[in-house]
C-alpha cells in the first residue's frame, strides 16, 4: 500500500475533531481527518445540545462522594456502574475519589472555569465561520428544583460559580412558571443561566462543520487507527487500509483516544461513561430552553420537531449491551414533567470519555511534540470543541504561548 504523507492528522471525526480540522484548514493547514465512522456520529451526535458554558463544577465533588455508596447501589440512580465492570474501572474510581475532596474540587472548577469562559464565544465565531449560526438559540438553561431542599444542597455550587462570575438566577417557582408555562409546578425553584445557548440539531450542526472543512480543502478518510508510530520524520499511522505519515497528528477520539495515547507513550486514566436518550415528537415545542430537573440528572431540550431526553452517568464498557434501566429510567423522568408524550420516536446508546478531575487532556504529548491530545471532555466535548480547536490551532502554529493556559489539561499531570 502506497503510503501517504499528510501535514496533519487529525484521529477522530467527532465534535472536537470536526472543529479543529476546520480551524486549521482555515489557517492554511494540510489536513487528513480520520475516523472509522460516519463524521460527527456518535456522543457529538446524541448529547443534550447544550452549550454550558457554566458547567464549572466537576462531577466528582464532596456532595458526590458522600452520596457515593447510595448512587451506586442505586440502579436507577443518576450516577451508576455496571458492577461487571467494577475490577476493571476500580483504578479509575480510586482516582475518581481522590479528585472529590474539596481542595482537588476547587482546582479542578477553576481549571474548568477558565477554560468554559471562552466558549461561546468561540462557537459563535466557529458556527459563523461553517454557516452553521441559525442552529444557535442563545435561550439560557434552568436547572429545576422539585424540592426546597434540592435547591439548598445547590448553595455551594452556586457559590462557586459566582466565585468565577457565571451568570445565575435563582428563581422561585412563579418565576420558572413564567419561563416555561408548559411545566407542572415545582416547589423547590429554579437556577437560570442567562448566557448559555443550545443547538436546534446536532447531527446539522455536524455536517455543517464537515462541509465548512471540506469546503477548505480538509480530506477524510474511513478507517480505523490502530498502530500509532512516531519517529525523526513524524508520526507513521496504520491499520486496515491505512497507511499514513504525517507531520503532526492530533488524537481527538473521544473515548477511544486512550490506547492512542497508550502508544505514544501516555498512560491517561480515560474510562467510558456510557449516555443515553429518547427522542419525542413534538409537533408544538413544550418548552423554550434546556431544562435540566437537578435530582433526576439529565436534560430536557427542545429540539427541531422533537424533544430529546440526554444525560445520566452510566460507568461501564463500551462493549456491554445497552442498559434497558437507564432508558426506563429517562422514559419515567420526563413523564413527570409531561405525561402526555407519546412513545419514544428514538432511542440512543453512546460513549463519553470520562477523566477522573473532569479536566480534558489538551496538549503535545510530554514524549513528542508532533503529537498532540485534544480529548477526555466528558459531558463538555459540545461546549468546549470550538475553544480546544482554537487552543491546538494555536499551538501548532506557536501564535502565542500556551504553557500556563494548557498547563491544568496537560498529559503530564496524571
Amino acid at each position: 500500500m502506497t503510503e501517504k504523507n499528510v501535514e496533519i492528522a487529525i484521529i477522530g471525526a467527532g465534535v472536537v475533531g470536526l472543529a479543529t480540522a476546520l480551524r486549521l484548514a482555515s489557517d492554511g493547514r494540510e489536513v487528513l481527518l480520520i475516523d472509522p465512522n460516519e463524521p460527527g456520529s456518535g456522543a457529538s451526535f446524541g448529547n443534550a445540545g447544550t452549550l454550558a458554558e457554566y458547567a464549572c463544577m466537576p462531577v466528582g465533588n464532596p456532595a458526590v462522594l458522600r452520596a457515593l455508596p447510595k448512587l451506586l447501589l442505586d440502579a436507577d440512580s443518576p450516577f451508576s456502574l455496571r458492577w461487571t465492570a467494577l475490577l476493571h474501572l476500580a483504578p479509575w474510581l480510586l482516582r475518581f475519589v481522590r479528585q472529590s475532596l474539596p481542595a482537588a474540587t476547587h482546582a479542578n472548577a477553576v481549571a474548568m472555569a477558565g477554560l468554559l469562559a471562552d466558549s461561546l464565544p468561540a462557537w459563535e465565531e466557529m458556527a459563523a465561520e461553517a454557516n452553521a449560526g441559525d442552529l444557535l438559540r442563545r435561550n439560557g438553561c434552568l436547572y429545576l428544583y422539585c424540592r426546597p431542599s434540592d435547591l439548598a444542597g445547590g448553595a455551594s455550587s452556586r457559590a462557586l460559580r459566582a466565585e468565577f462570575g457565571v451568570h445565575q438566577k435563582v428563581l422561585d417557582a412563579r418565576e420558572v412558571a413564567v419561563l416555561e408555562p408548559n411545566l407542572p409546578p415545582v416547589t423547590g425553584g429554579g437556577l437560570f443561566f442567562p448566557d448559555s445557548m443550545n443547538l436546534t440539531d446536532p447531527a446539522l450542526l455536524m455536517r455543517r462543520l464537515l462541509d465548512a472543512a471540506i469546503q477548505r480543502g480538509v480530506a477524510v478518510e474511513r478507517a480505523t487507527v490502530s498502530s500509532l508510530k512516531a519517529d525523526s520524520a513524524g508520526v507513521a499511522l496504520g491499520g486496515a487500509g491505512l497507511n499514513v505519515r504525517a507531520k503532526k497528528v492530533v488524537i481527538a477520539a473521544g473515548a477511544f483516544s486512550r490506547p492512542l495515547a497508550a502508544q505514544a507513550g501516555d498512560r491517561i486514566p480515560l474510562e467510558t461513561e456510557r449516555g443515553y436518550h429518547l427522542e419525542f415528537a413534538t409537533p408544538a415545542p413544550v418548552l423554550t430552553r434546556p431544562v435540566c430537573p437537578v435530582d433526576l440528572g439529565f436534560y430536557m431540550t427542545p429540539m427541531a420537531g422533537r424533544l430529546r431526553v440526554a444525560g445520566t452517568v452510566e460507568l461501564g464498557r463500551q462493549a456491554a449491551p445497552p442498559n434497558p434501566r437507564r432508558l426506563a429510567l429517562l422514559d419515567r423522568g420526563v413523564r413527570q414533567f409531561f405525561p402526555a408524550l407519546g412513545q419514544p420516536s428514538s432511542k440512543w446508546l453512546g460513549f463519553r470519555p470520562s477523566l477522573p478531575d473532569s479536566r480534558p487532556v489538551i496538549g503535545p504529548s510530554p514524549g513528542n511534540p508532533d503529537i498532540i491530545y485534544a480529548f477526555g471532555h466528558g459531558h463538555l466535548g459540545l461546549t468546549l470543541a470550538a475553544v480546544t480547536a482554537r487552543l491546538v490551532g494555536d499551538l501548532i502554529a506557536d501564535r502565542r504561548p500556551n504553557s500556563e493556559r494548557l498547563a491544568p489539561f496537560a498529559a503530564g499531570r496524571f
